[in-house]
């Protein structure tokens, strides 16, 4: 028998509220890793509710609802991580740094474009490895201050959310909505936000202008256009860039308008782009083998919060850790709740880590925005808004923060000080173009 049918719902919120609570400690404390969290602290949870024989069968509901998902995210990193073995990115590098020049407003603007095309593989480590080091040379060339190229490509970076990364799947798979549900309604918004980016990385290249000119010796500085290394790698396929290129780019066109599901499209794309560029069995082997740690750690995530999820769902937490808060909600609040998150959710990357807060924040608001008549859709859309999309570059909870700061060669504190603003700026954006095209309401 559930343990809702034995149990008040008074008593069942306040062990979803317990479970939830101990859940974010552990994993925000780094006693336990999410993986491990969403996994014992659940189970142990229901237990102690009294209700241990029904986990096995509610781990096995969420896992099975989750498998799409985290069979997506797999065969995207394999895939992405083979396109850029074979070198699709590097021309793209090349170009950017040949256009930008040596003009501080075109060198930031060409730092968000070039942030923007290596994000496409969905991971900020990534961008932020080959984006930073590209262009940190022009910058300290010119004198250029190393927190705005640290601060425009977080803004790239962070507005560049897509149906493949992590908080577009994390809140998928929370809610039980498909990437494509979630995403393709939001176009207009981050096309929005995208315009913001170049604006503000536009603005704080003109600044920088006006300041080098003011210095001494300005006059002095050369003229030489910089070009990106020769490389002679010996994974690049030079000769298969276009057809990369088109594999690449009806991947995404698939996903952006849901036509296939998203774990086939990425099977087959991976499948064709492995065999293509690495036909003997051997490279093949080792191509995956060097992109399997990153998409096995996401995959045990994501069947982890299935767990979770499975067993917070079945056992009834989640419904009346709902029921109850919807009496703390002002009655004309209750169709504000995505606006509300879409204004919190920057902000509070430095709080939650995004696992915490899809998988454990997330549905209780979604639970609770839907006694409103507030459809699940529009909570997630709010959070992407912000919650570790915009957020993540300066979230002391993910490696990429670090990342970012280190290879800039500045103080964490002083990029979290800049790019706060401007970060929290493009949220801000987008939530008034969400509010304009009816995305979300008041």
């Amino acid at each position: 028998m559930p343990v809702a049918a034995v149990l008040p719902v008074g008593v069942l919120a306040l062990g979803a509220l317990a479970i939830v609570g101990v859940m974010l400690a552990v994993i925000l404390t780094n006693r336990l890793s999410p993986l491990a969290a969403m996994i014992l602290v659940p189970v142990i949870g229901a237990v102690l509710l009294g209700q241990g024989a029904g986990v096995p069968g509610w781990i096995i509901a969420g896992v099975t609802k989750i498998a799409p998902v985290a069979g997506m995210f797999v065969f995207a990193i394999l895939f992405f991580g083979v396109v850029s073995d074979a070198g699709l990115l590097a021309p793209l590098v090349g170009a950017v740094l040949r256009l930008v020049g040596r003009k501080p407003s075109r060198i930031t603007m060409g730092t968000a474009l070039l942030a923007l095309l290596i994000h496409l593989d969905g991971s900020g480590a990534v961008c932020f490895l080959i984006t930073v080091p590209a262009m940190l040379p022009l910058y300290d060339q010119l004198g250029m201050d190393r927190r705005i190229l640290a601060c425009c490509a977080s803004l790239a970076a962070g507005v560049n959310f897509l149906p493949w990364t992590g908080p577009t799947l994390r809140a998928s798979a929370a809610l039980h909505l498909t990437p494509a549900q979630i995403f393709t309604p939001m176009l207009p918004v981050q096309l929005v936000g995208l315009v913001f980016v170049f604006a503000a990385a536009w603005w704080m290249g003109r600044g920088e202008e006006r300041r080098l000119a003011a210095l001494p010796g300005a006059s002095a500085a050369a003229d030489a256009v910089p070009t990106a290394p020769a490389t002679t790698d010996p994974l690049h396929r030079p000769r298969l860039f276009w057809l990369n290129l088109a594999i690449t780019l009806a991947v995404i066109a698939l996903m952006v308008t849901g036509v296939a599901e998203p774990a086939v499209v990425f099977m087959v794309a991976f499948a064709l782009v492995l065999t293509i560029n690495y036909p003997r069995a051997e490279e093949q082997r080792l191509r995956i083998e060097a992109h399997a740690r990153p998409a096995m750690m996401m995959a045990g995530v994501l069947f982890a919060a299935g767990a979770f999820t499975g067993i917070m769902n079945g056992a009834g937490l989640i419904h009346a850790l709902a029921q109850s808060s919807v009496a703390l909600v002002p009655e004309g609040m209750g169709r504000s709740i995505p606006l509300l998150v879409a204004l919190t959710a920057m902000p509070l990357s430095v709080v939650f880590d995004p696992d915490s807060f899809y998988f454990g924040v997330l549905p209780v608001v979604a639970q609770v925005a839907g006694h409103f008549g507030v459809p699940s859709v529009q909570v997630a859309q709010a959070a992407l808004l912000g919650m570790h999309t915009v957020g993540f570059p300066i979230s002391p909870l993910t490696p990429a923060t670090f990342l970012v700061a280190g290879l800039s060669r500045i103080e964490l504190g002083a990029h979290q000080r800049f790019a706060f603003p401007w970060l929290l700026g493009a949220t801000l954006v987008m939530t008034v173009a969400a509010l304009a095209i009816g995305l979300i309401g008041i």
